[in-house]
């Protein structure tokens, strides 16, 4: 199971190679990270994405209260929040092949933001399935580059 974890940190040097030290130092993959500074620009937030059972994660966030850096953190697995990703696909389209990407890209909410001649960048946010299911659909043409952004979430309530 896939846990996501926030966490308040303080926005200082250092902060984030000892979070993630400490998490991969003890054999647990990080499957994504993002980080940005808050409203206060002392404070940042990080959203990580760990593979693990529940012992795993609370073992995770029992040493992550522990580091002097750390403000709070929370595993919102098991609540309710609201996550997205961004990813920029970059394919490489001739003109018998464009209309039918432009029409996947309609029918998922994505956005074209670069036309080239022989390629169209595509943006989409969305939550992590949907961004999956739209990658799936574009398997049968020529993906040249895929960048993803990690998750970003947050406690609904």
């Amino acid at each position: 199971m896939k846990h996501i974890v926030t966490l308040l940190v303080e926005n200082k040097p250092g902060v984030l190679a000892r979070i993630v030290g400490l998490i991969s130092g003890r054999g647990y993959n990080i499957e994504g990270l993002t980080v940005a500074s808050t409203l206060d620009p002392e404070v940042s937030r990080m959203t990580i994405e760990v593979p693990g059972d529940d012992r795993v994660i609370e073992q995770v966030t029992k040493q992550l209260n522990k580091l002097v850096d750390v403000i709070k953190v929370a595993d919102l697995t098991a609540q309710r929040y609201i996550g997205q990703e961004l990813v920029f696909l970059k394919v490489a389209v001739g003109e018998e092949q464009r209309g039918a990407v432009m029409d996947l890209v309609g029918v998922f909410g994505a956005k074209v933001i670069l036309v080239q001649p022989n390629s169209l960048v595509i943006r989409l946010v969305d939550e992590q399935q949907k961004i999956a299911d739209f990658l799936d659909v574009m398997k049968p043409y020529r993906v040249q580059e895929i960048n993803r952004s990690g998750l970003i979430a947050m406690a609904a309530d």
